[in-house]
């Protein structure tokens, strides 16, 4: 790992999980010197982090952890419901048995998740079952395109919606829903249709939540639970 890709690692890891949250000043020359580099290696990572939507550059204030509100949240979702219905559909010819195998087995621990009430693992299984299908995705930009919008989601969950609903129960039935299409085979529109109104789904659910909620602010006392995507 070169000291540009390492700048990037560690900044952009200390966005995801919040120990630099929305607003936050990125001093190059400060990082640059934590960091033990030159401010060029630091510079590029964070060129690289604006053109992924997680830092904006404001003249005379500089580089800062990108901003977050419910608007860029549903609209990432629905990117994202987009490129994953034609990545899931594109996939679905090069899924192997012990791919399905696997994905069975995912949705298995995710009711196991909700009979315990474990969502965190729930968000991390959530996260697993869509890996497997975008690993058989043979357009890398497309794969790469939906693993920076993941990201995006991820920062914006984690910095500003510590608290939002998933879907539970309806999310593992569309899942084995979705494993049977692609098992019978069934043609590339009514995959793609199906993975695309998975998301959607999530787009309405979290559309219901935040108007019920005003900005959200309320959530973490109400008892819910981290959303899927």
């Amino acid at each position: 790992m070169n000291k540009q890709e390492r700048a990037y690692q560690i900044i952009g890891e200390r966005i995801l999980n919040g120990t630099y949250g929305p607003g936050y000043r990125l001093v190059i020359d400060a990082l640059a010197e934590e960091l033990g580099v030159s401010p060029l290696p630091v510079r590029e990572a964070i060129r690289r982090l604006e053109a992924e939507g997680l830092v904006i550059y404001q003249p005379n204030a500089g580089a800062r952890v990108a901003p977050a509100d419910p608007d860029q949240y549903e609209n990432a979702l629905t990117v994202l419901a987009v490129l994953e219905g034609y990545a899931t559909a594109l996939a679905a010819p090069h899924i192997r048995p012990a791919d399905l195998k696997r994905l069975g087995e995912i949705d298995d621990r995710m009711v196991a998740c909700m009979d315990t009430l474990d969502s965190l693992n729930f968000g991390r299984l959530n996260h697993e079952f869509h890996q497997v299908i975008y690993n058989r995705c043979p357009n890398a930009a497309l794969v790469e395109a939906l693993r920076d919008t993941t990201r995006k989601l991820d920062v914006i969950r984690r910095t500003v919606f510590t608290q939002i609903p998933y879907r539970g129960w309806k999310s593992i039935e569309e899942h084995r829903a979705l494993v049977r299409l692609i098992e019978s085979g069934a043609p590339a529109a009514e995959i793609e249709a199906a993975a695309r109104q998975h998301k959607l789904k999530t787009v309405e659910a979290f559309r219901a939540w935040s108007n019920d909620s005003g900005s959200g602010a309320s959530a973490g006392a109400s008892g819910e639970t981290p959303a899927e995507h």
